[in-house]
């Protein structure tokens, strides 16, 4: 099930279930995860894409392991915000994907977040072009859902979902 916004994905997320992020490239799956707490996205692996049920099994596999109750996707719009090929990619392998994993699913504006990375691991973290390459779709699925968590965040109020302790229940007070 697509869901059109972050707080939409919480309402779907079963308590202390980690969120997954994807930044899908053709190539490969740069995966990332989030803490039981939605507040830190981490860089946890790259999936080297060869056929569609193989990557659709690592990612399962992944959800299963680690608790995942939702996906938040990068959805490569244009710099002009437009929907371009990239999209259209990230349409269908979303479509195919729900066939096999039945959890939300969020798509999540990434314009420039693998040049934003690159240029962090360049300029802040002075790392060569080949260690680059093997760590910026992973930094980047964590740049993605950090974003999308932070938004969530700034969004919900902290009590929102908190369930009242048996004190508040009693009427006793501290």
């Amino acid at each position: 099930m697509i869901c059109n916004d972050t707080q939409e994905l919480l309402r779907f997320l079963p308590p202390a279930a980690r969120v997954l992020g994807l930044d899908l490239g053709t190539k490969t799956i740069g995966v990332a995860l989030s803490d039981v707490g939605l507040q830190i996205a981490s860089p946890y692996e790259l999936i080297s894409r060869k056929k569609f049920t193989r990557d659709i099994a690592q990612l399962s596999s992944i959800i299963d392991k680690q608790n995942v109750g939702g996906i938040i996707i990068g959805f490569p719009r244009e710099l002009d915000g437009s929907i371009g090929k990239a999209c259209h990619r990230v349409y269908a392998f979303v479509d195919e994907m729900e066939k096999y994993i039945d959890l939300p699913v969020l798509m999540w504006d990434e314009r420039l977040s693998t040049n934003a990375v690159e240029r962090i691991l360049i300029d802040e973290v002075d790392m060569t072009r080949k260690r680059r390459a093997e760590v910026v779709d992973k930094t980047a699925a964590a740049y993605i859902l950090q974003g999308a968590l932070d938004h969530l965040n700034r969004h919900t109020d902290p009590g929102e979902n908190a369930e009242a302790d048996d004190d508040e229940i009693d009427g006793d007070e501290d």
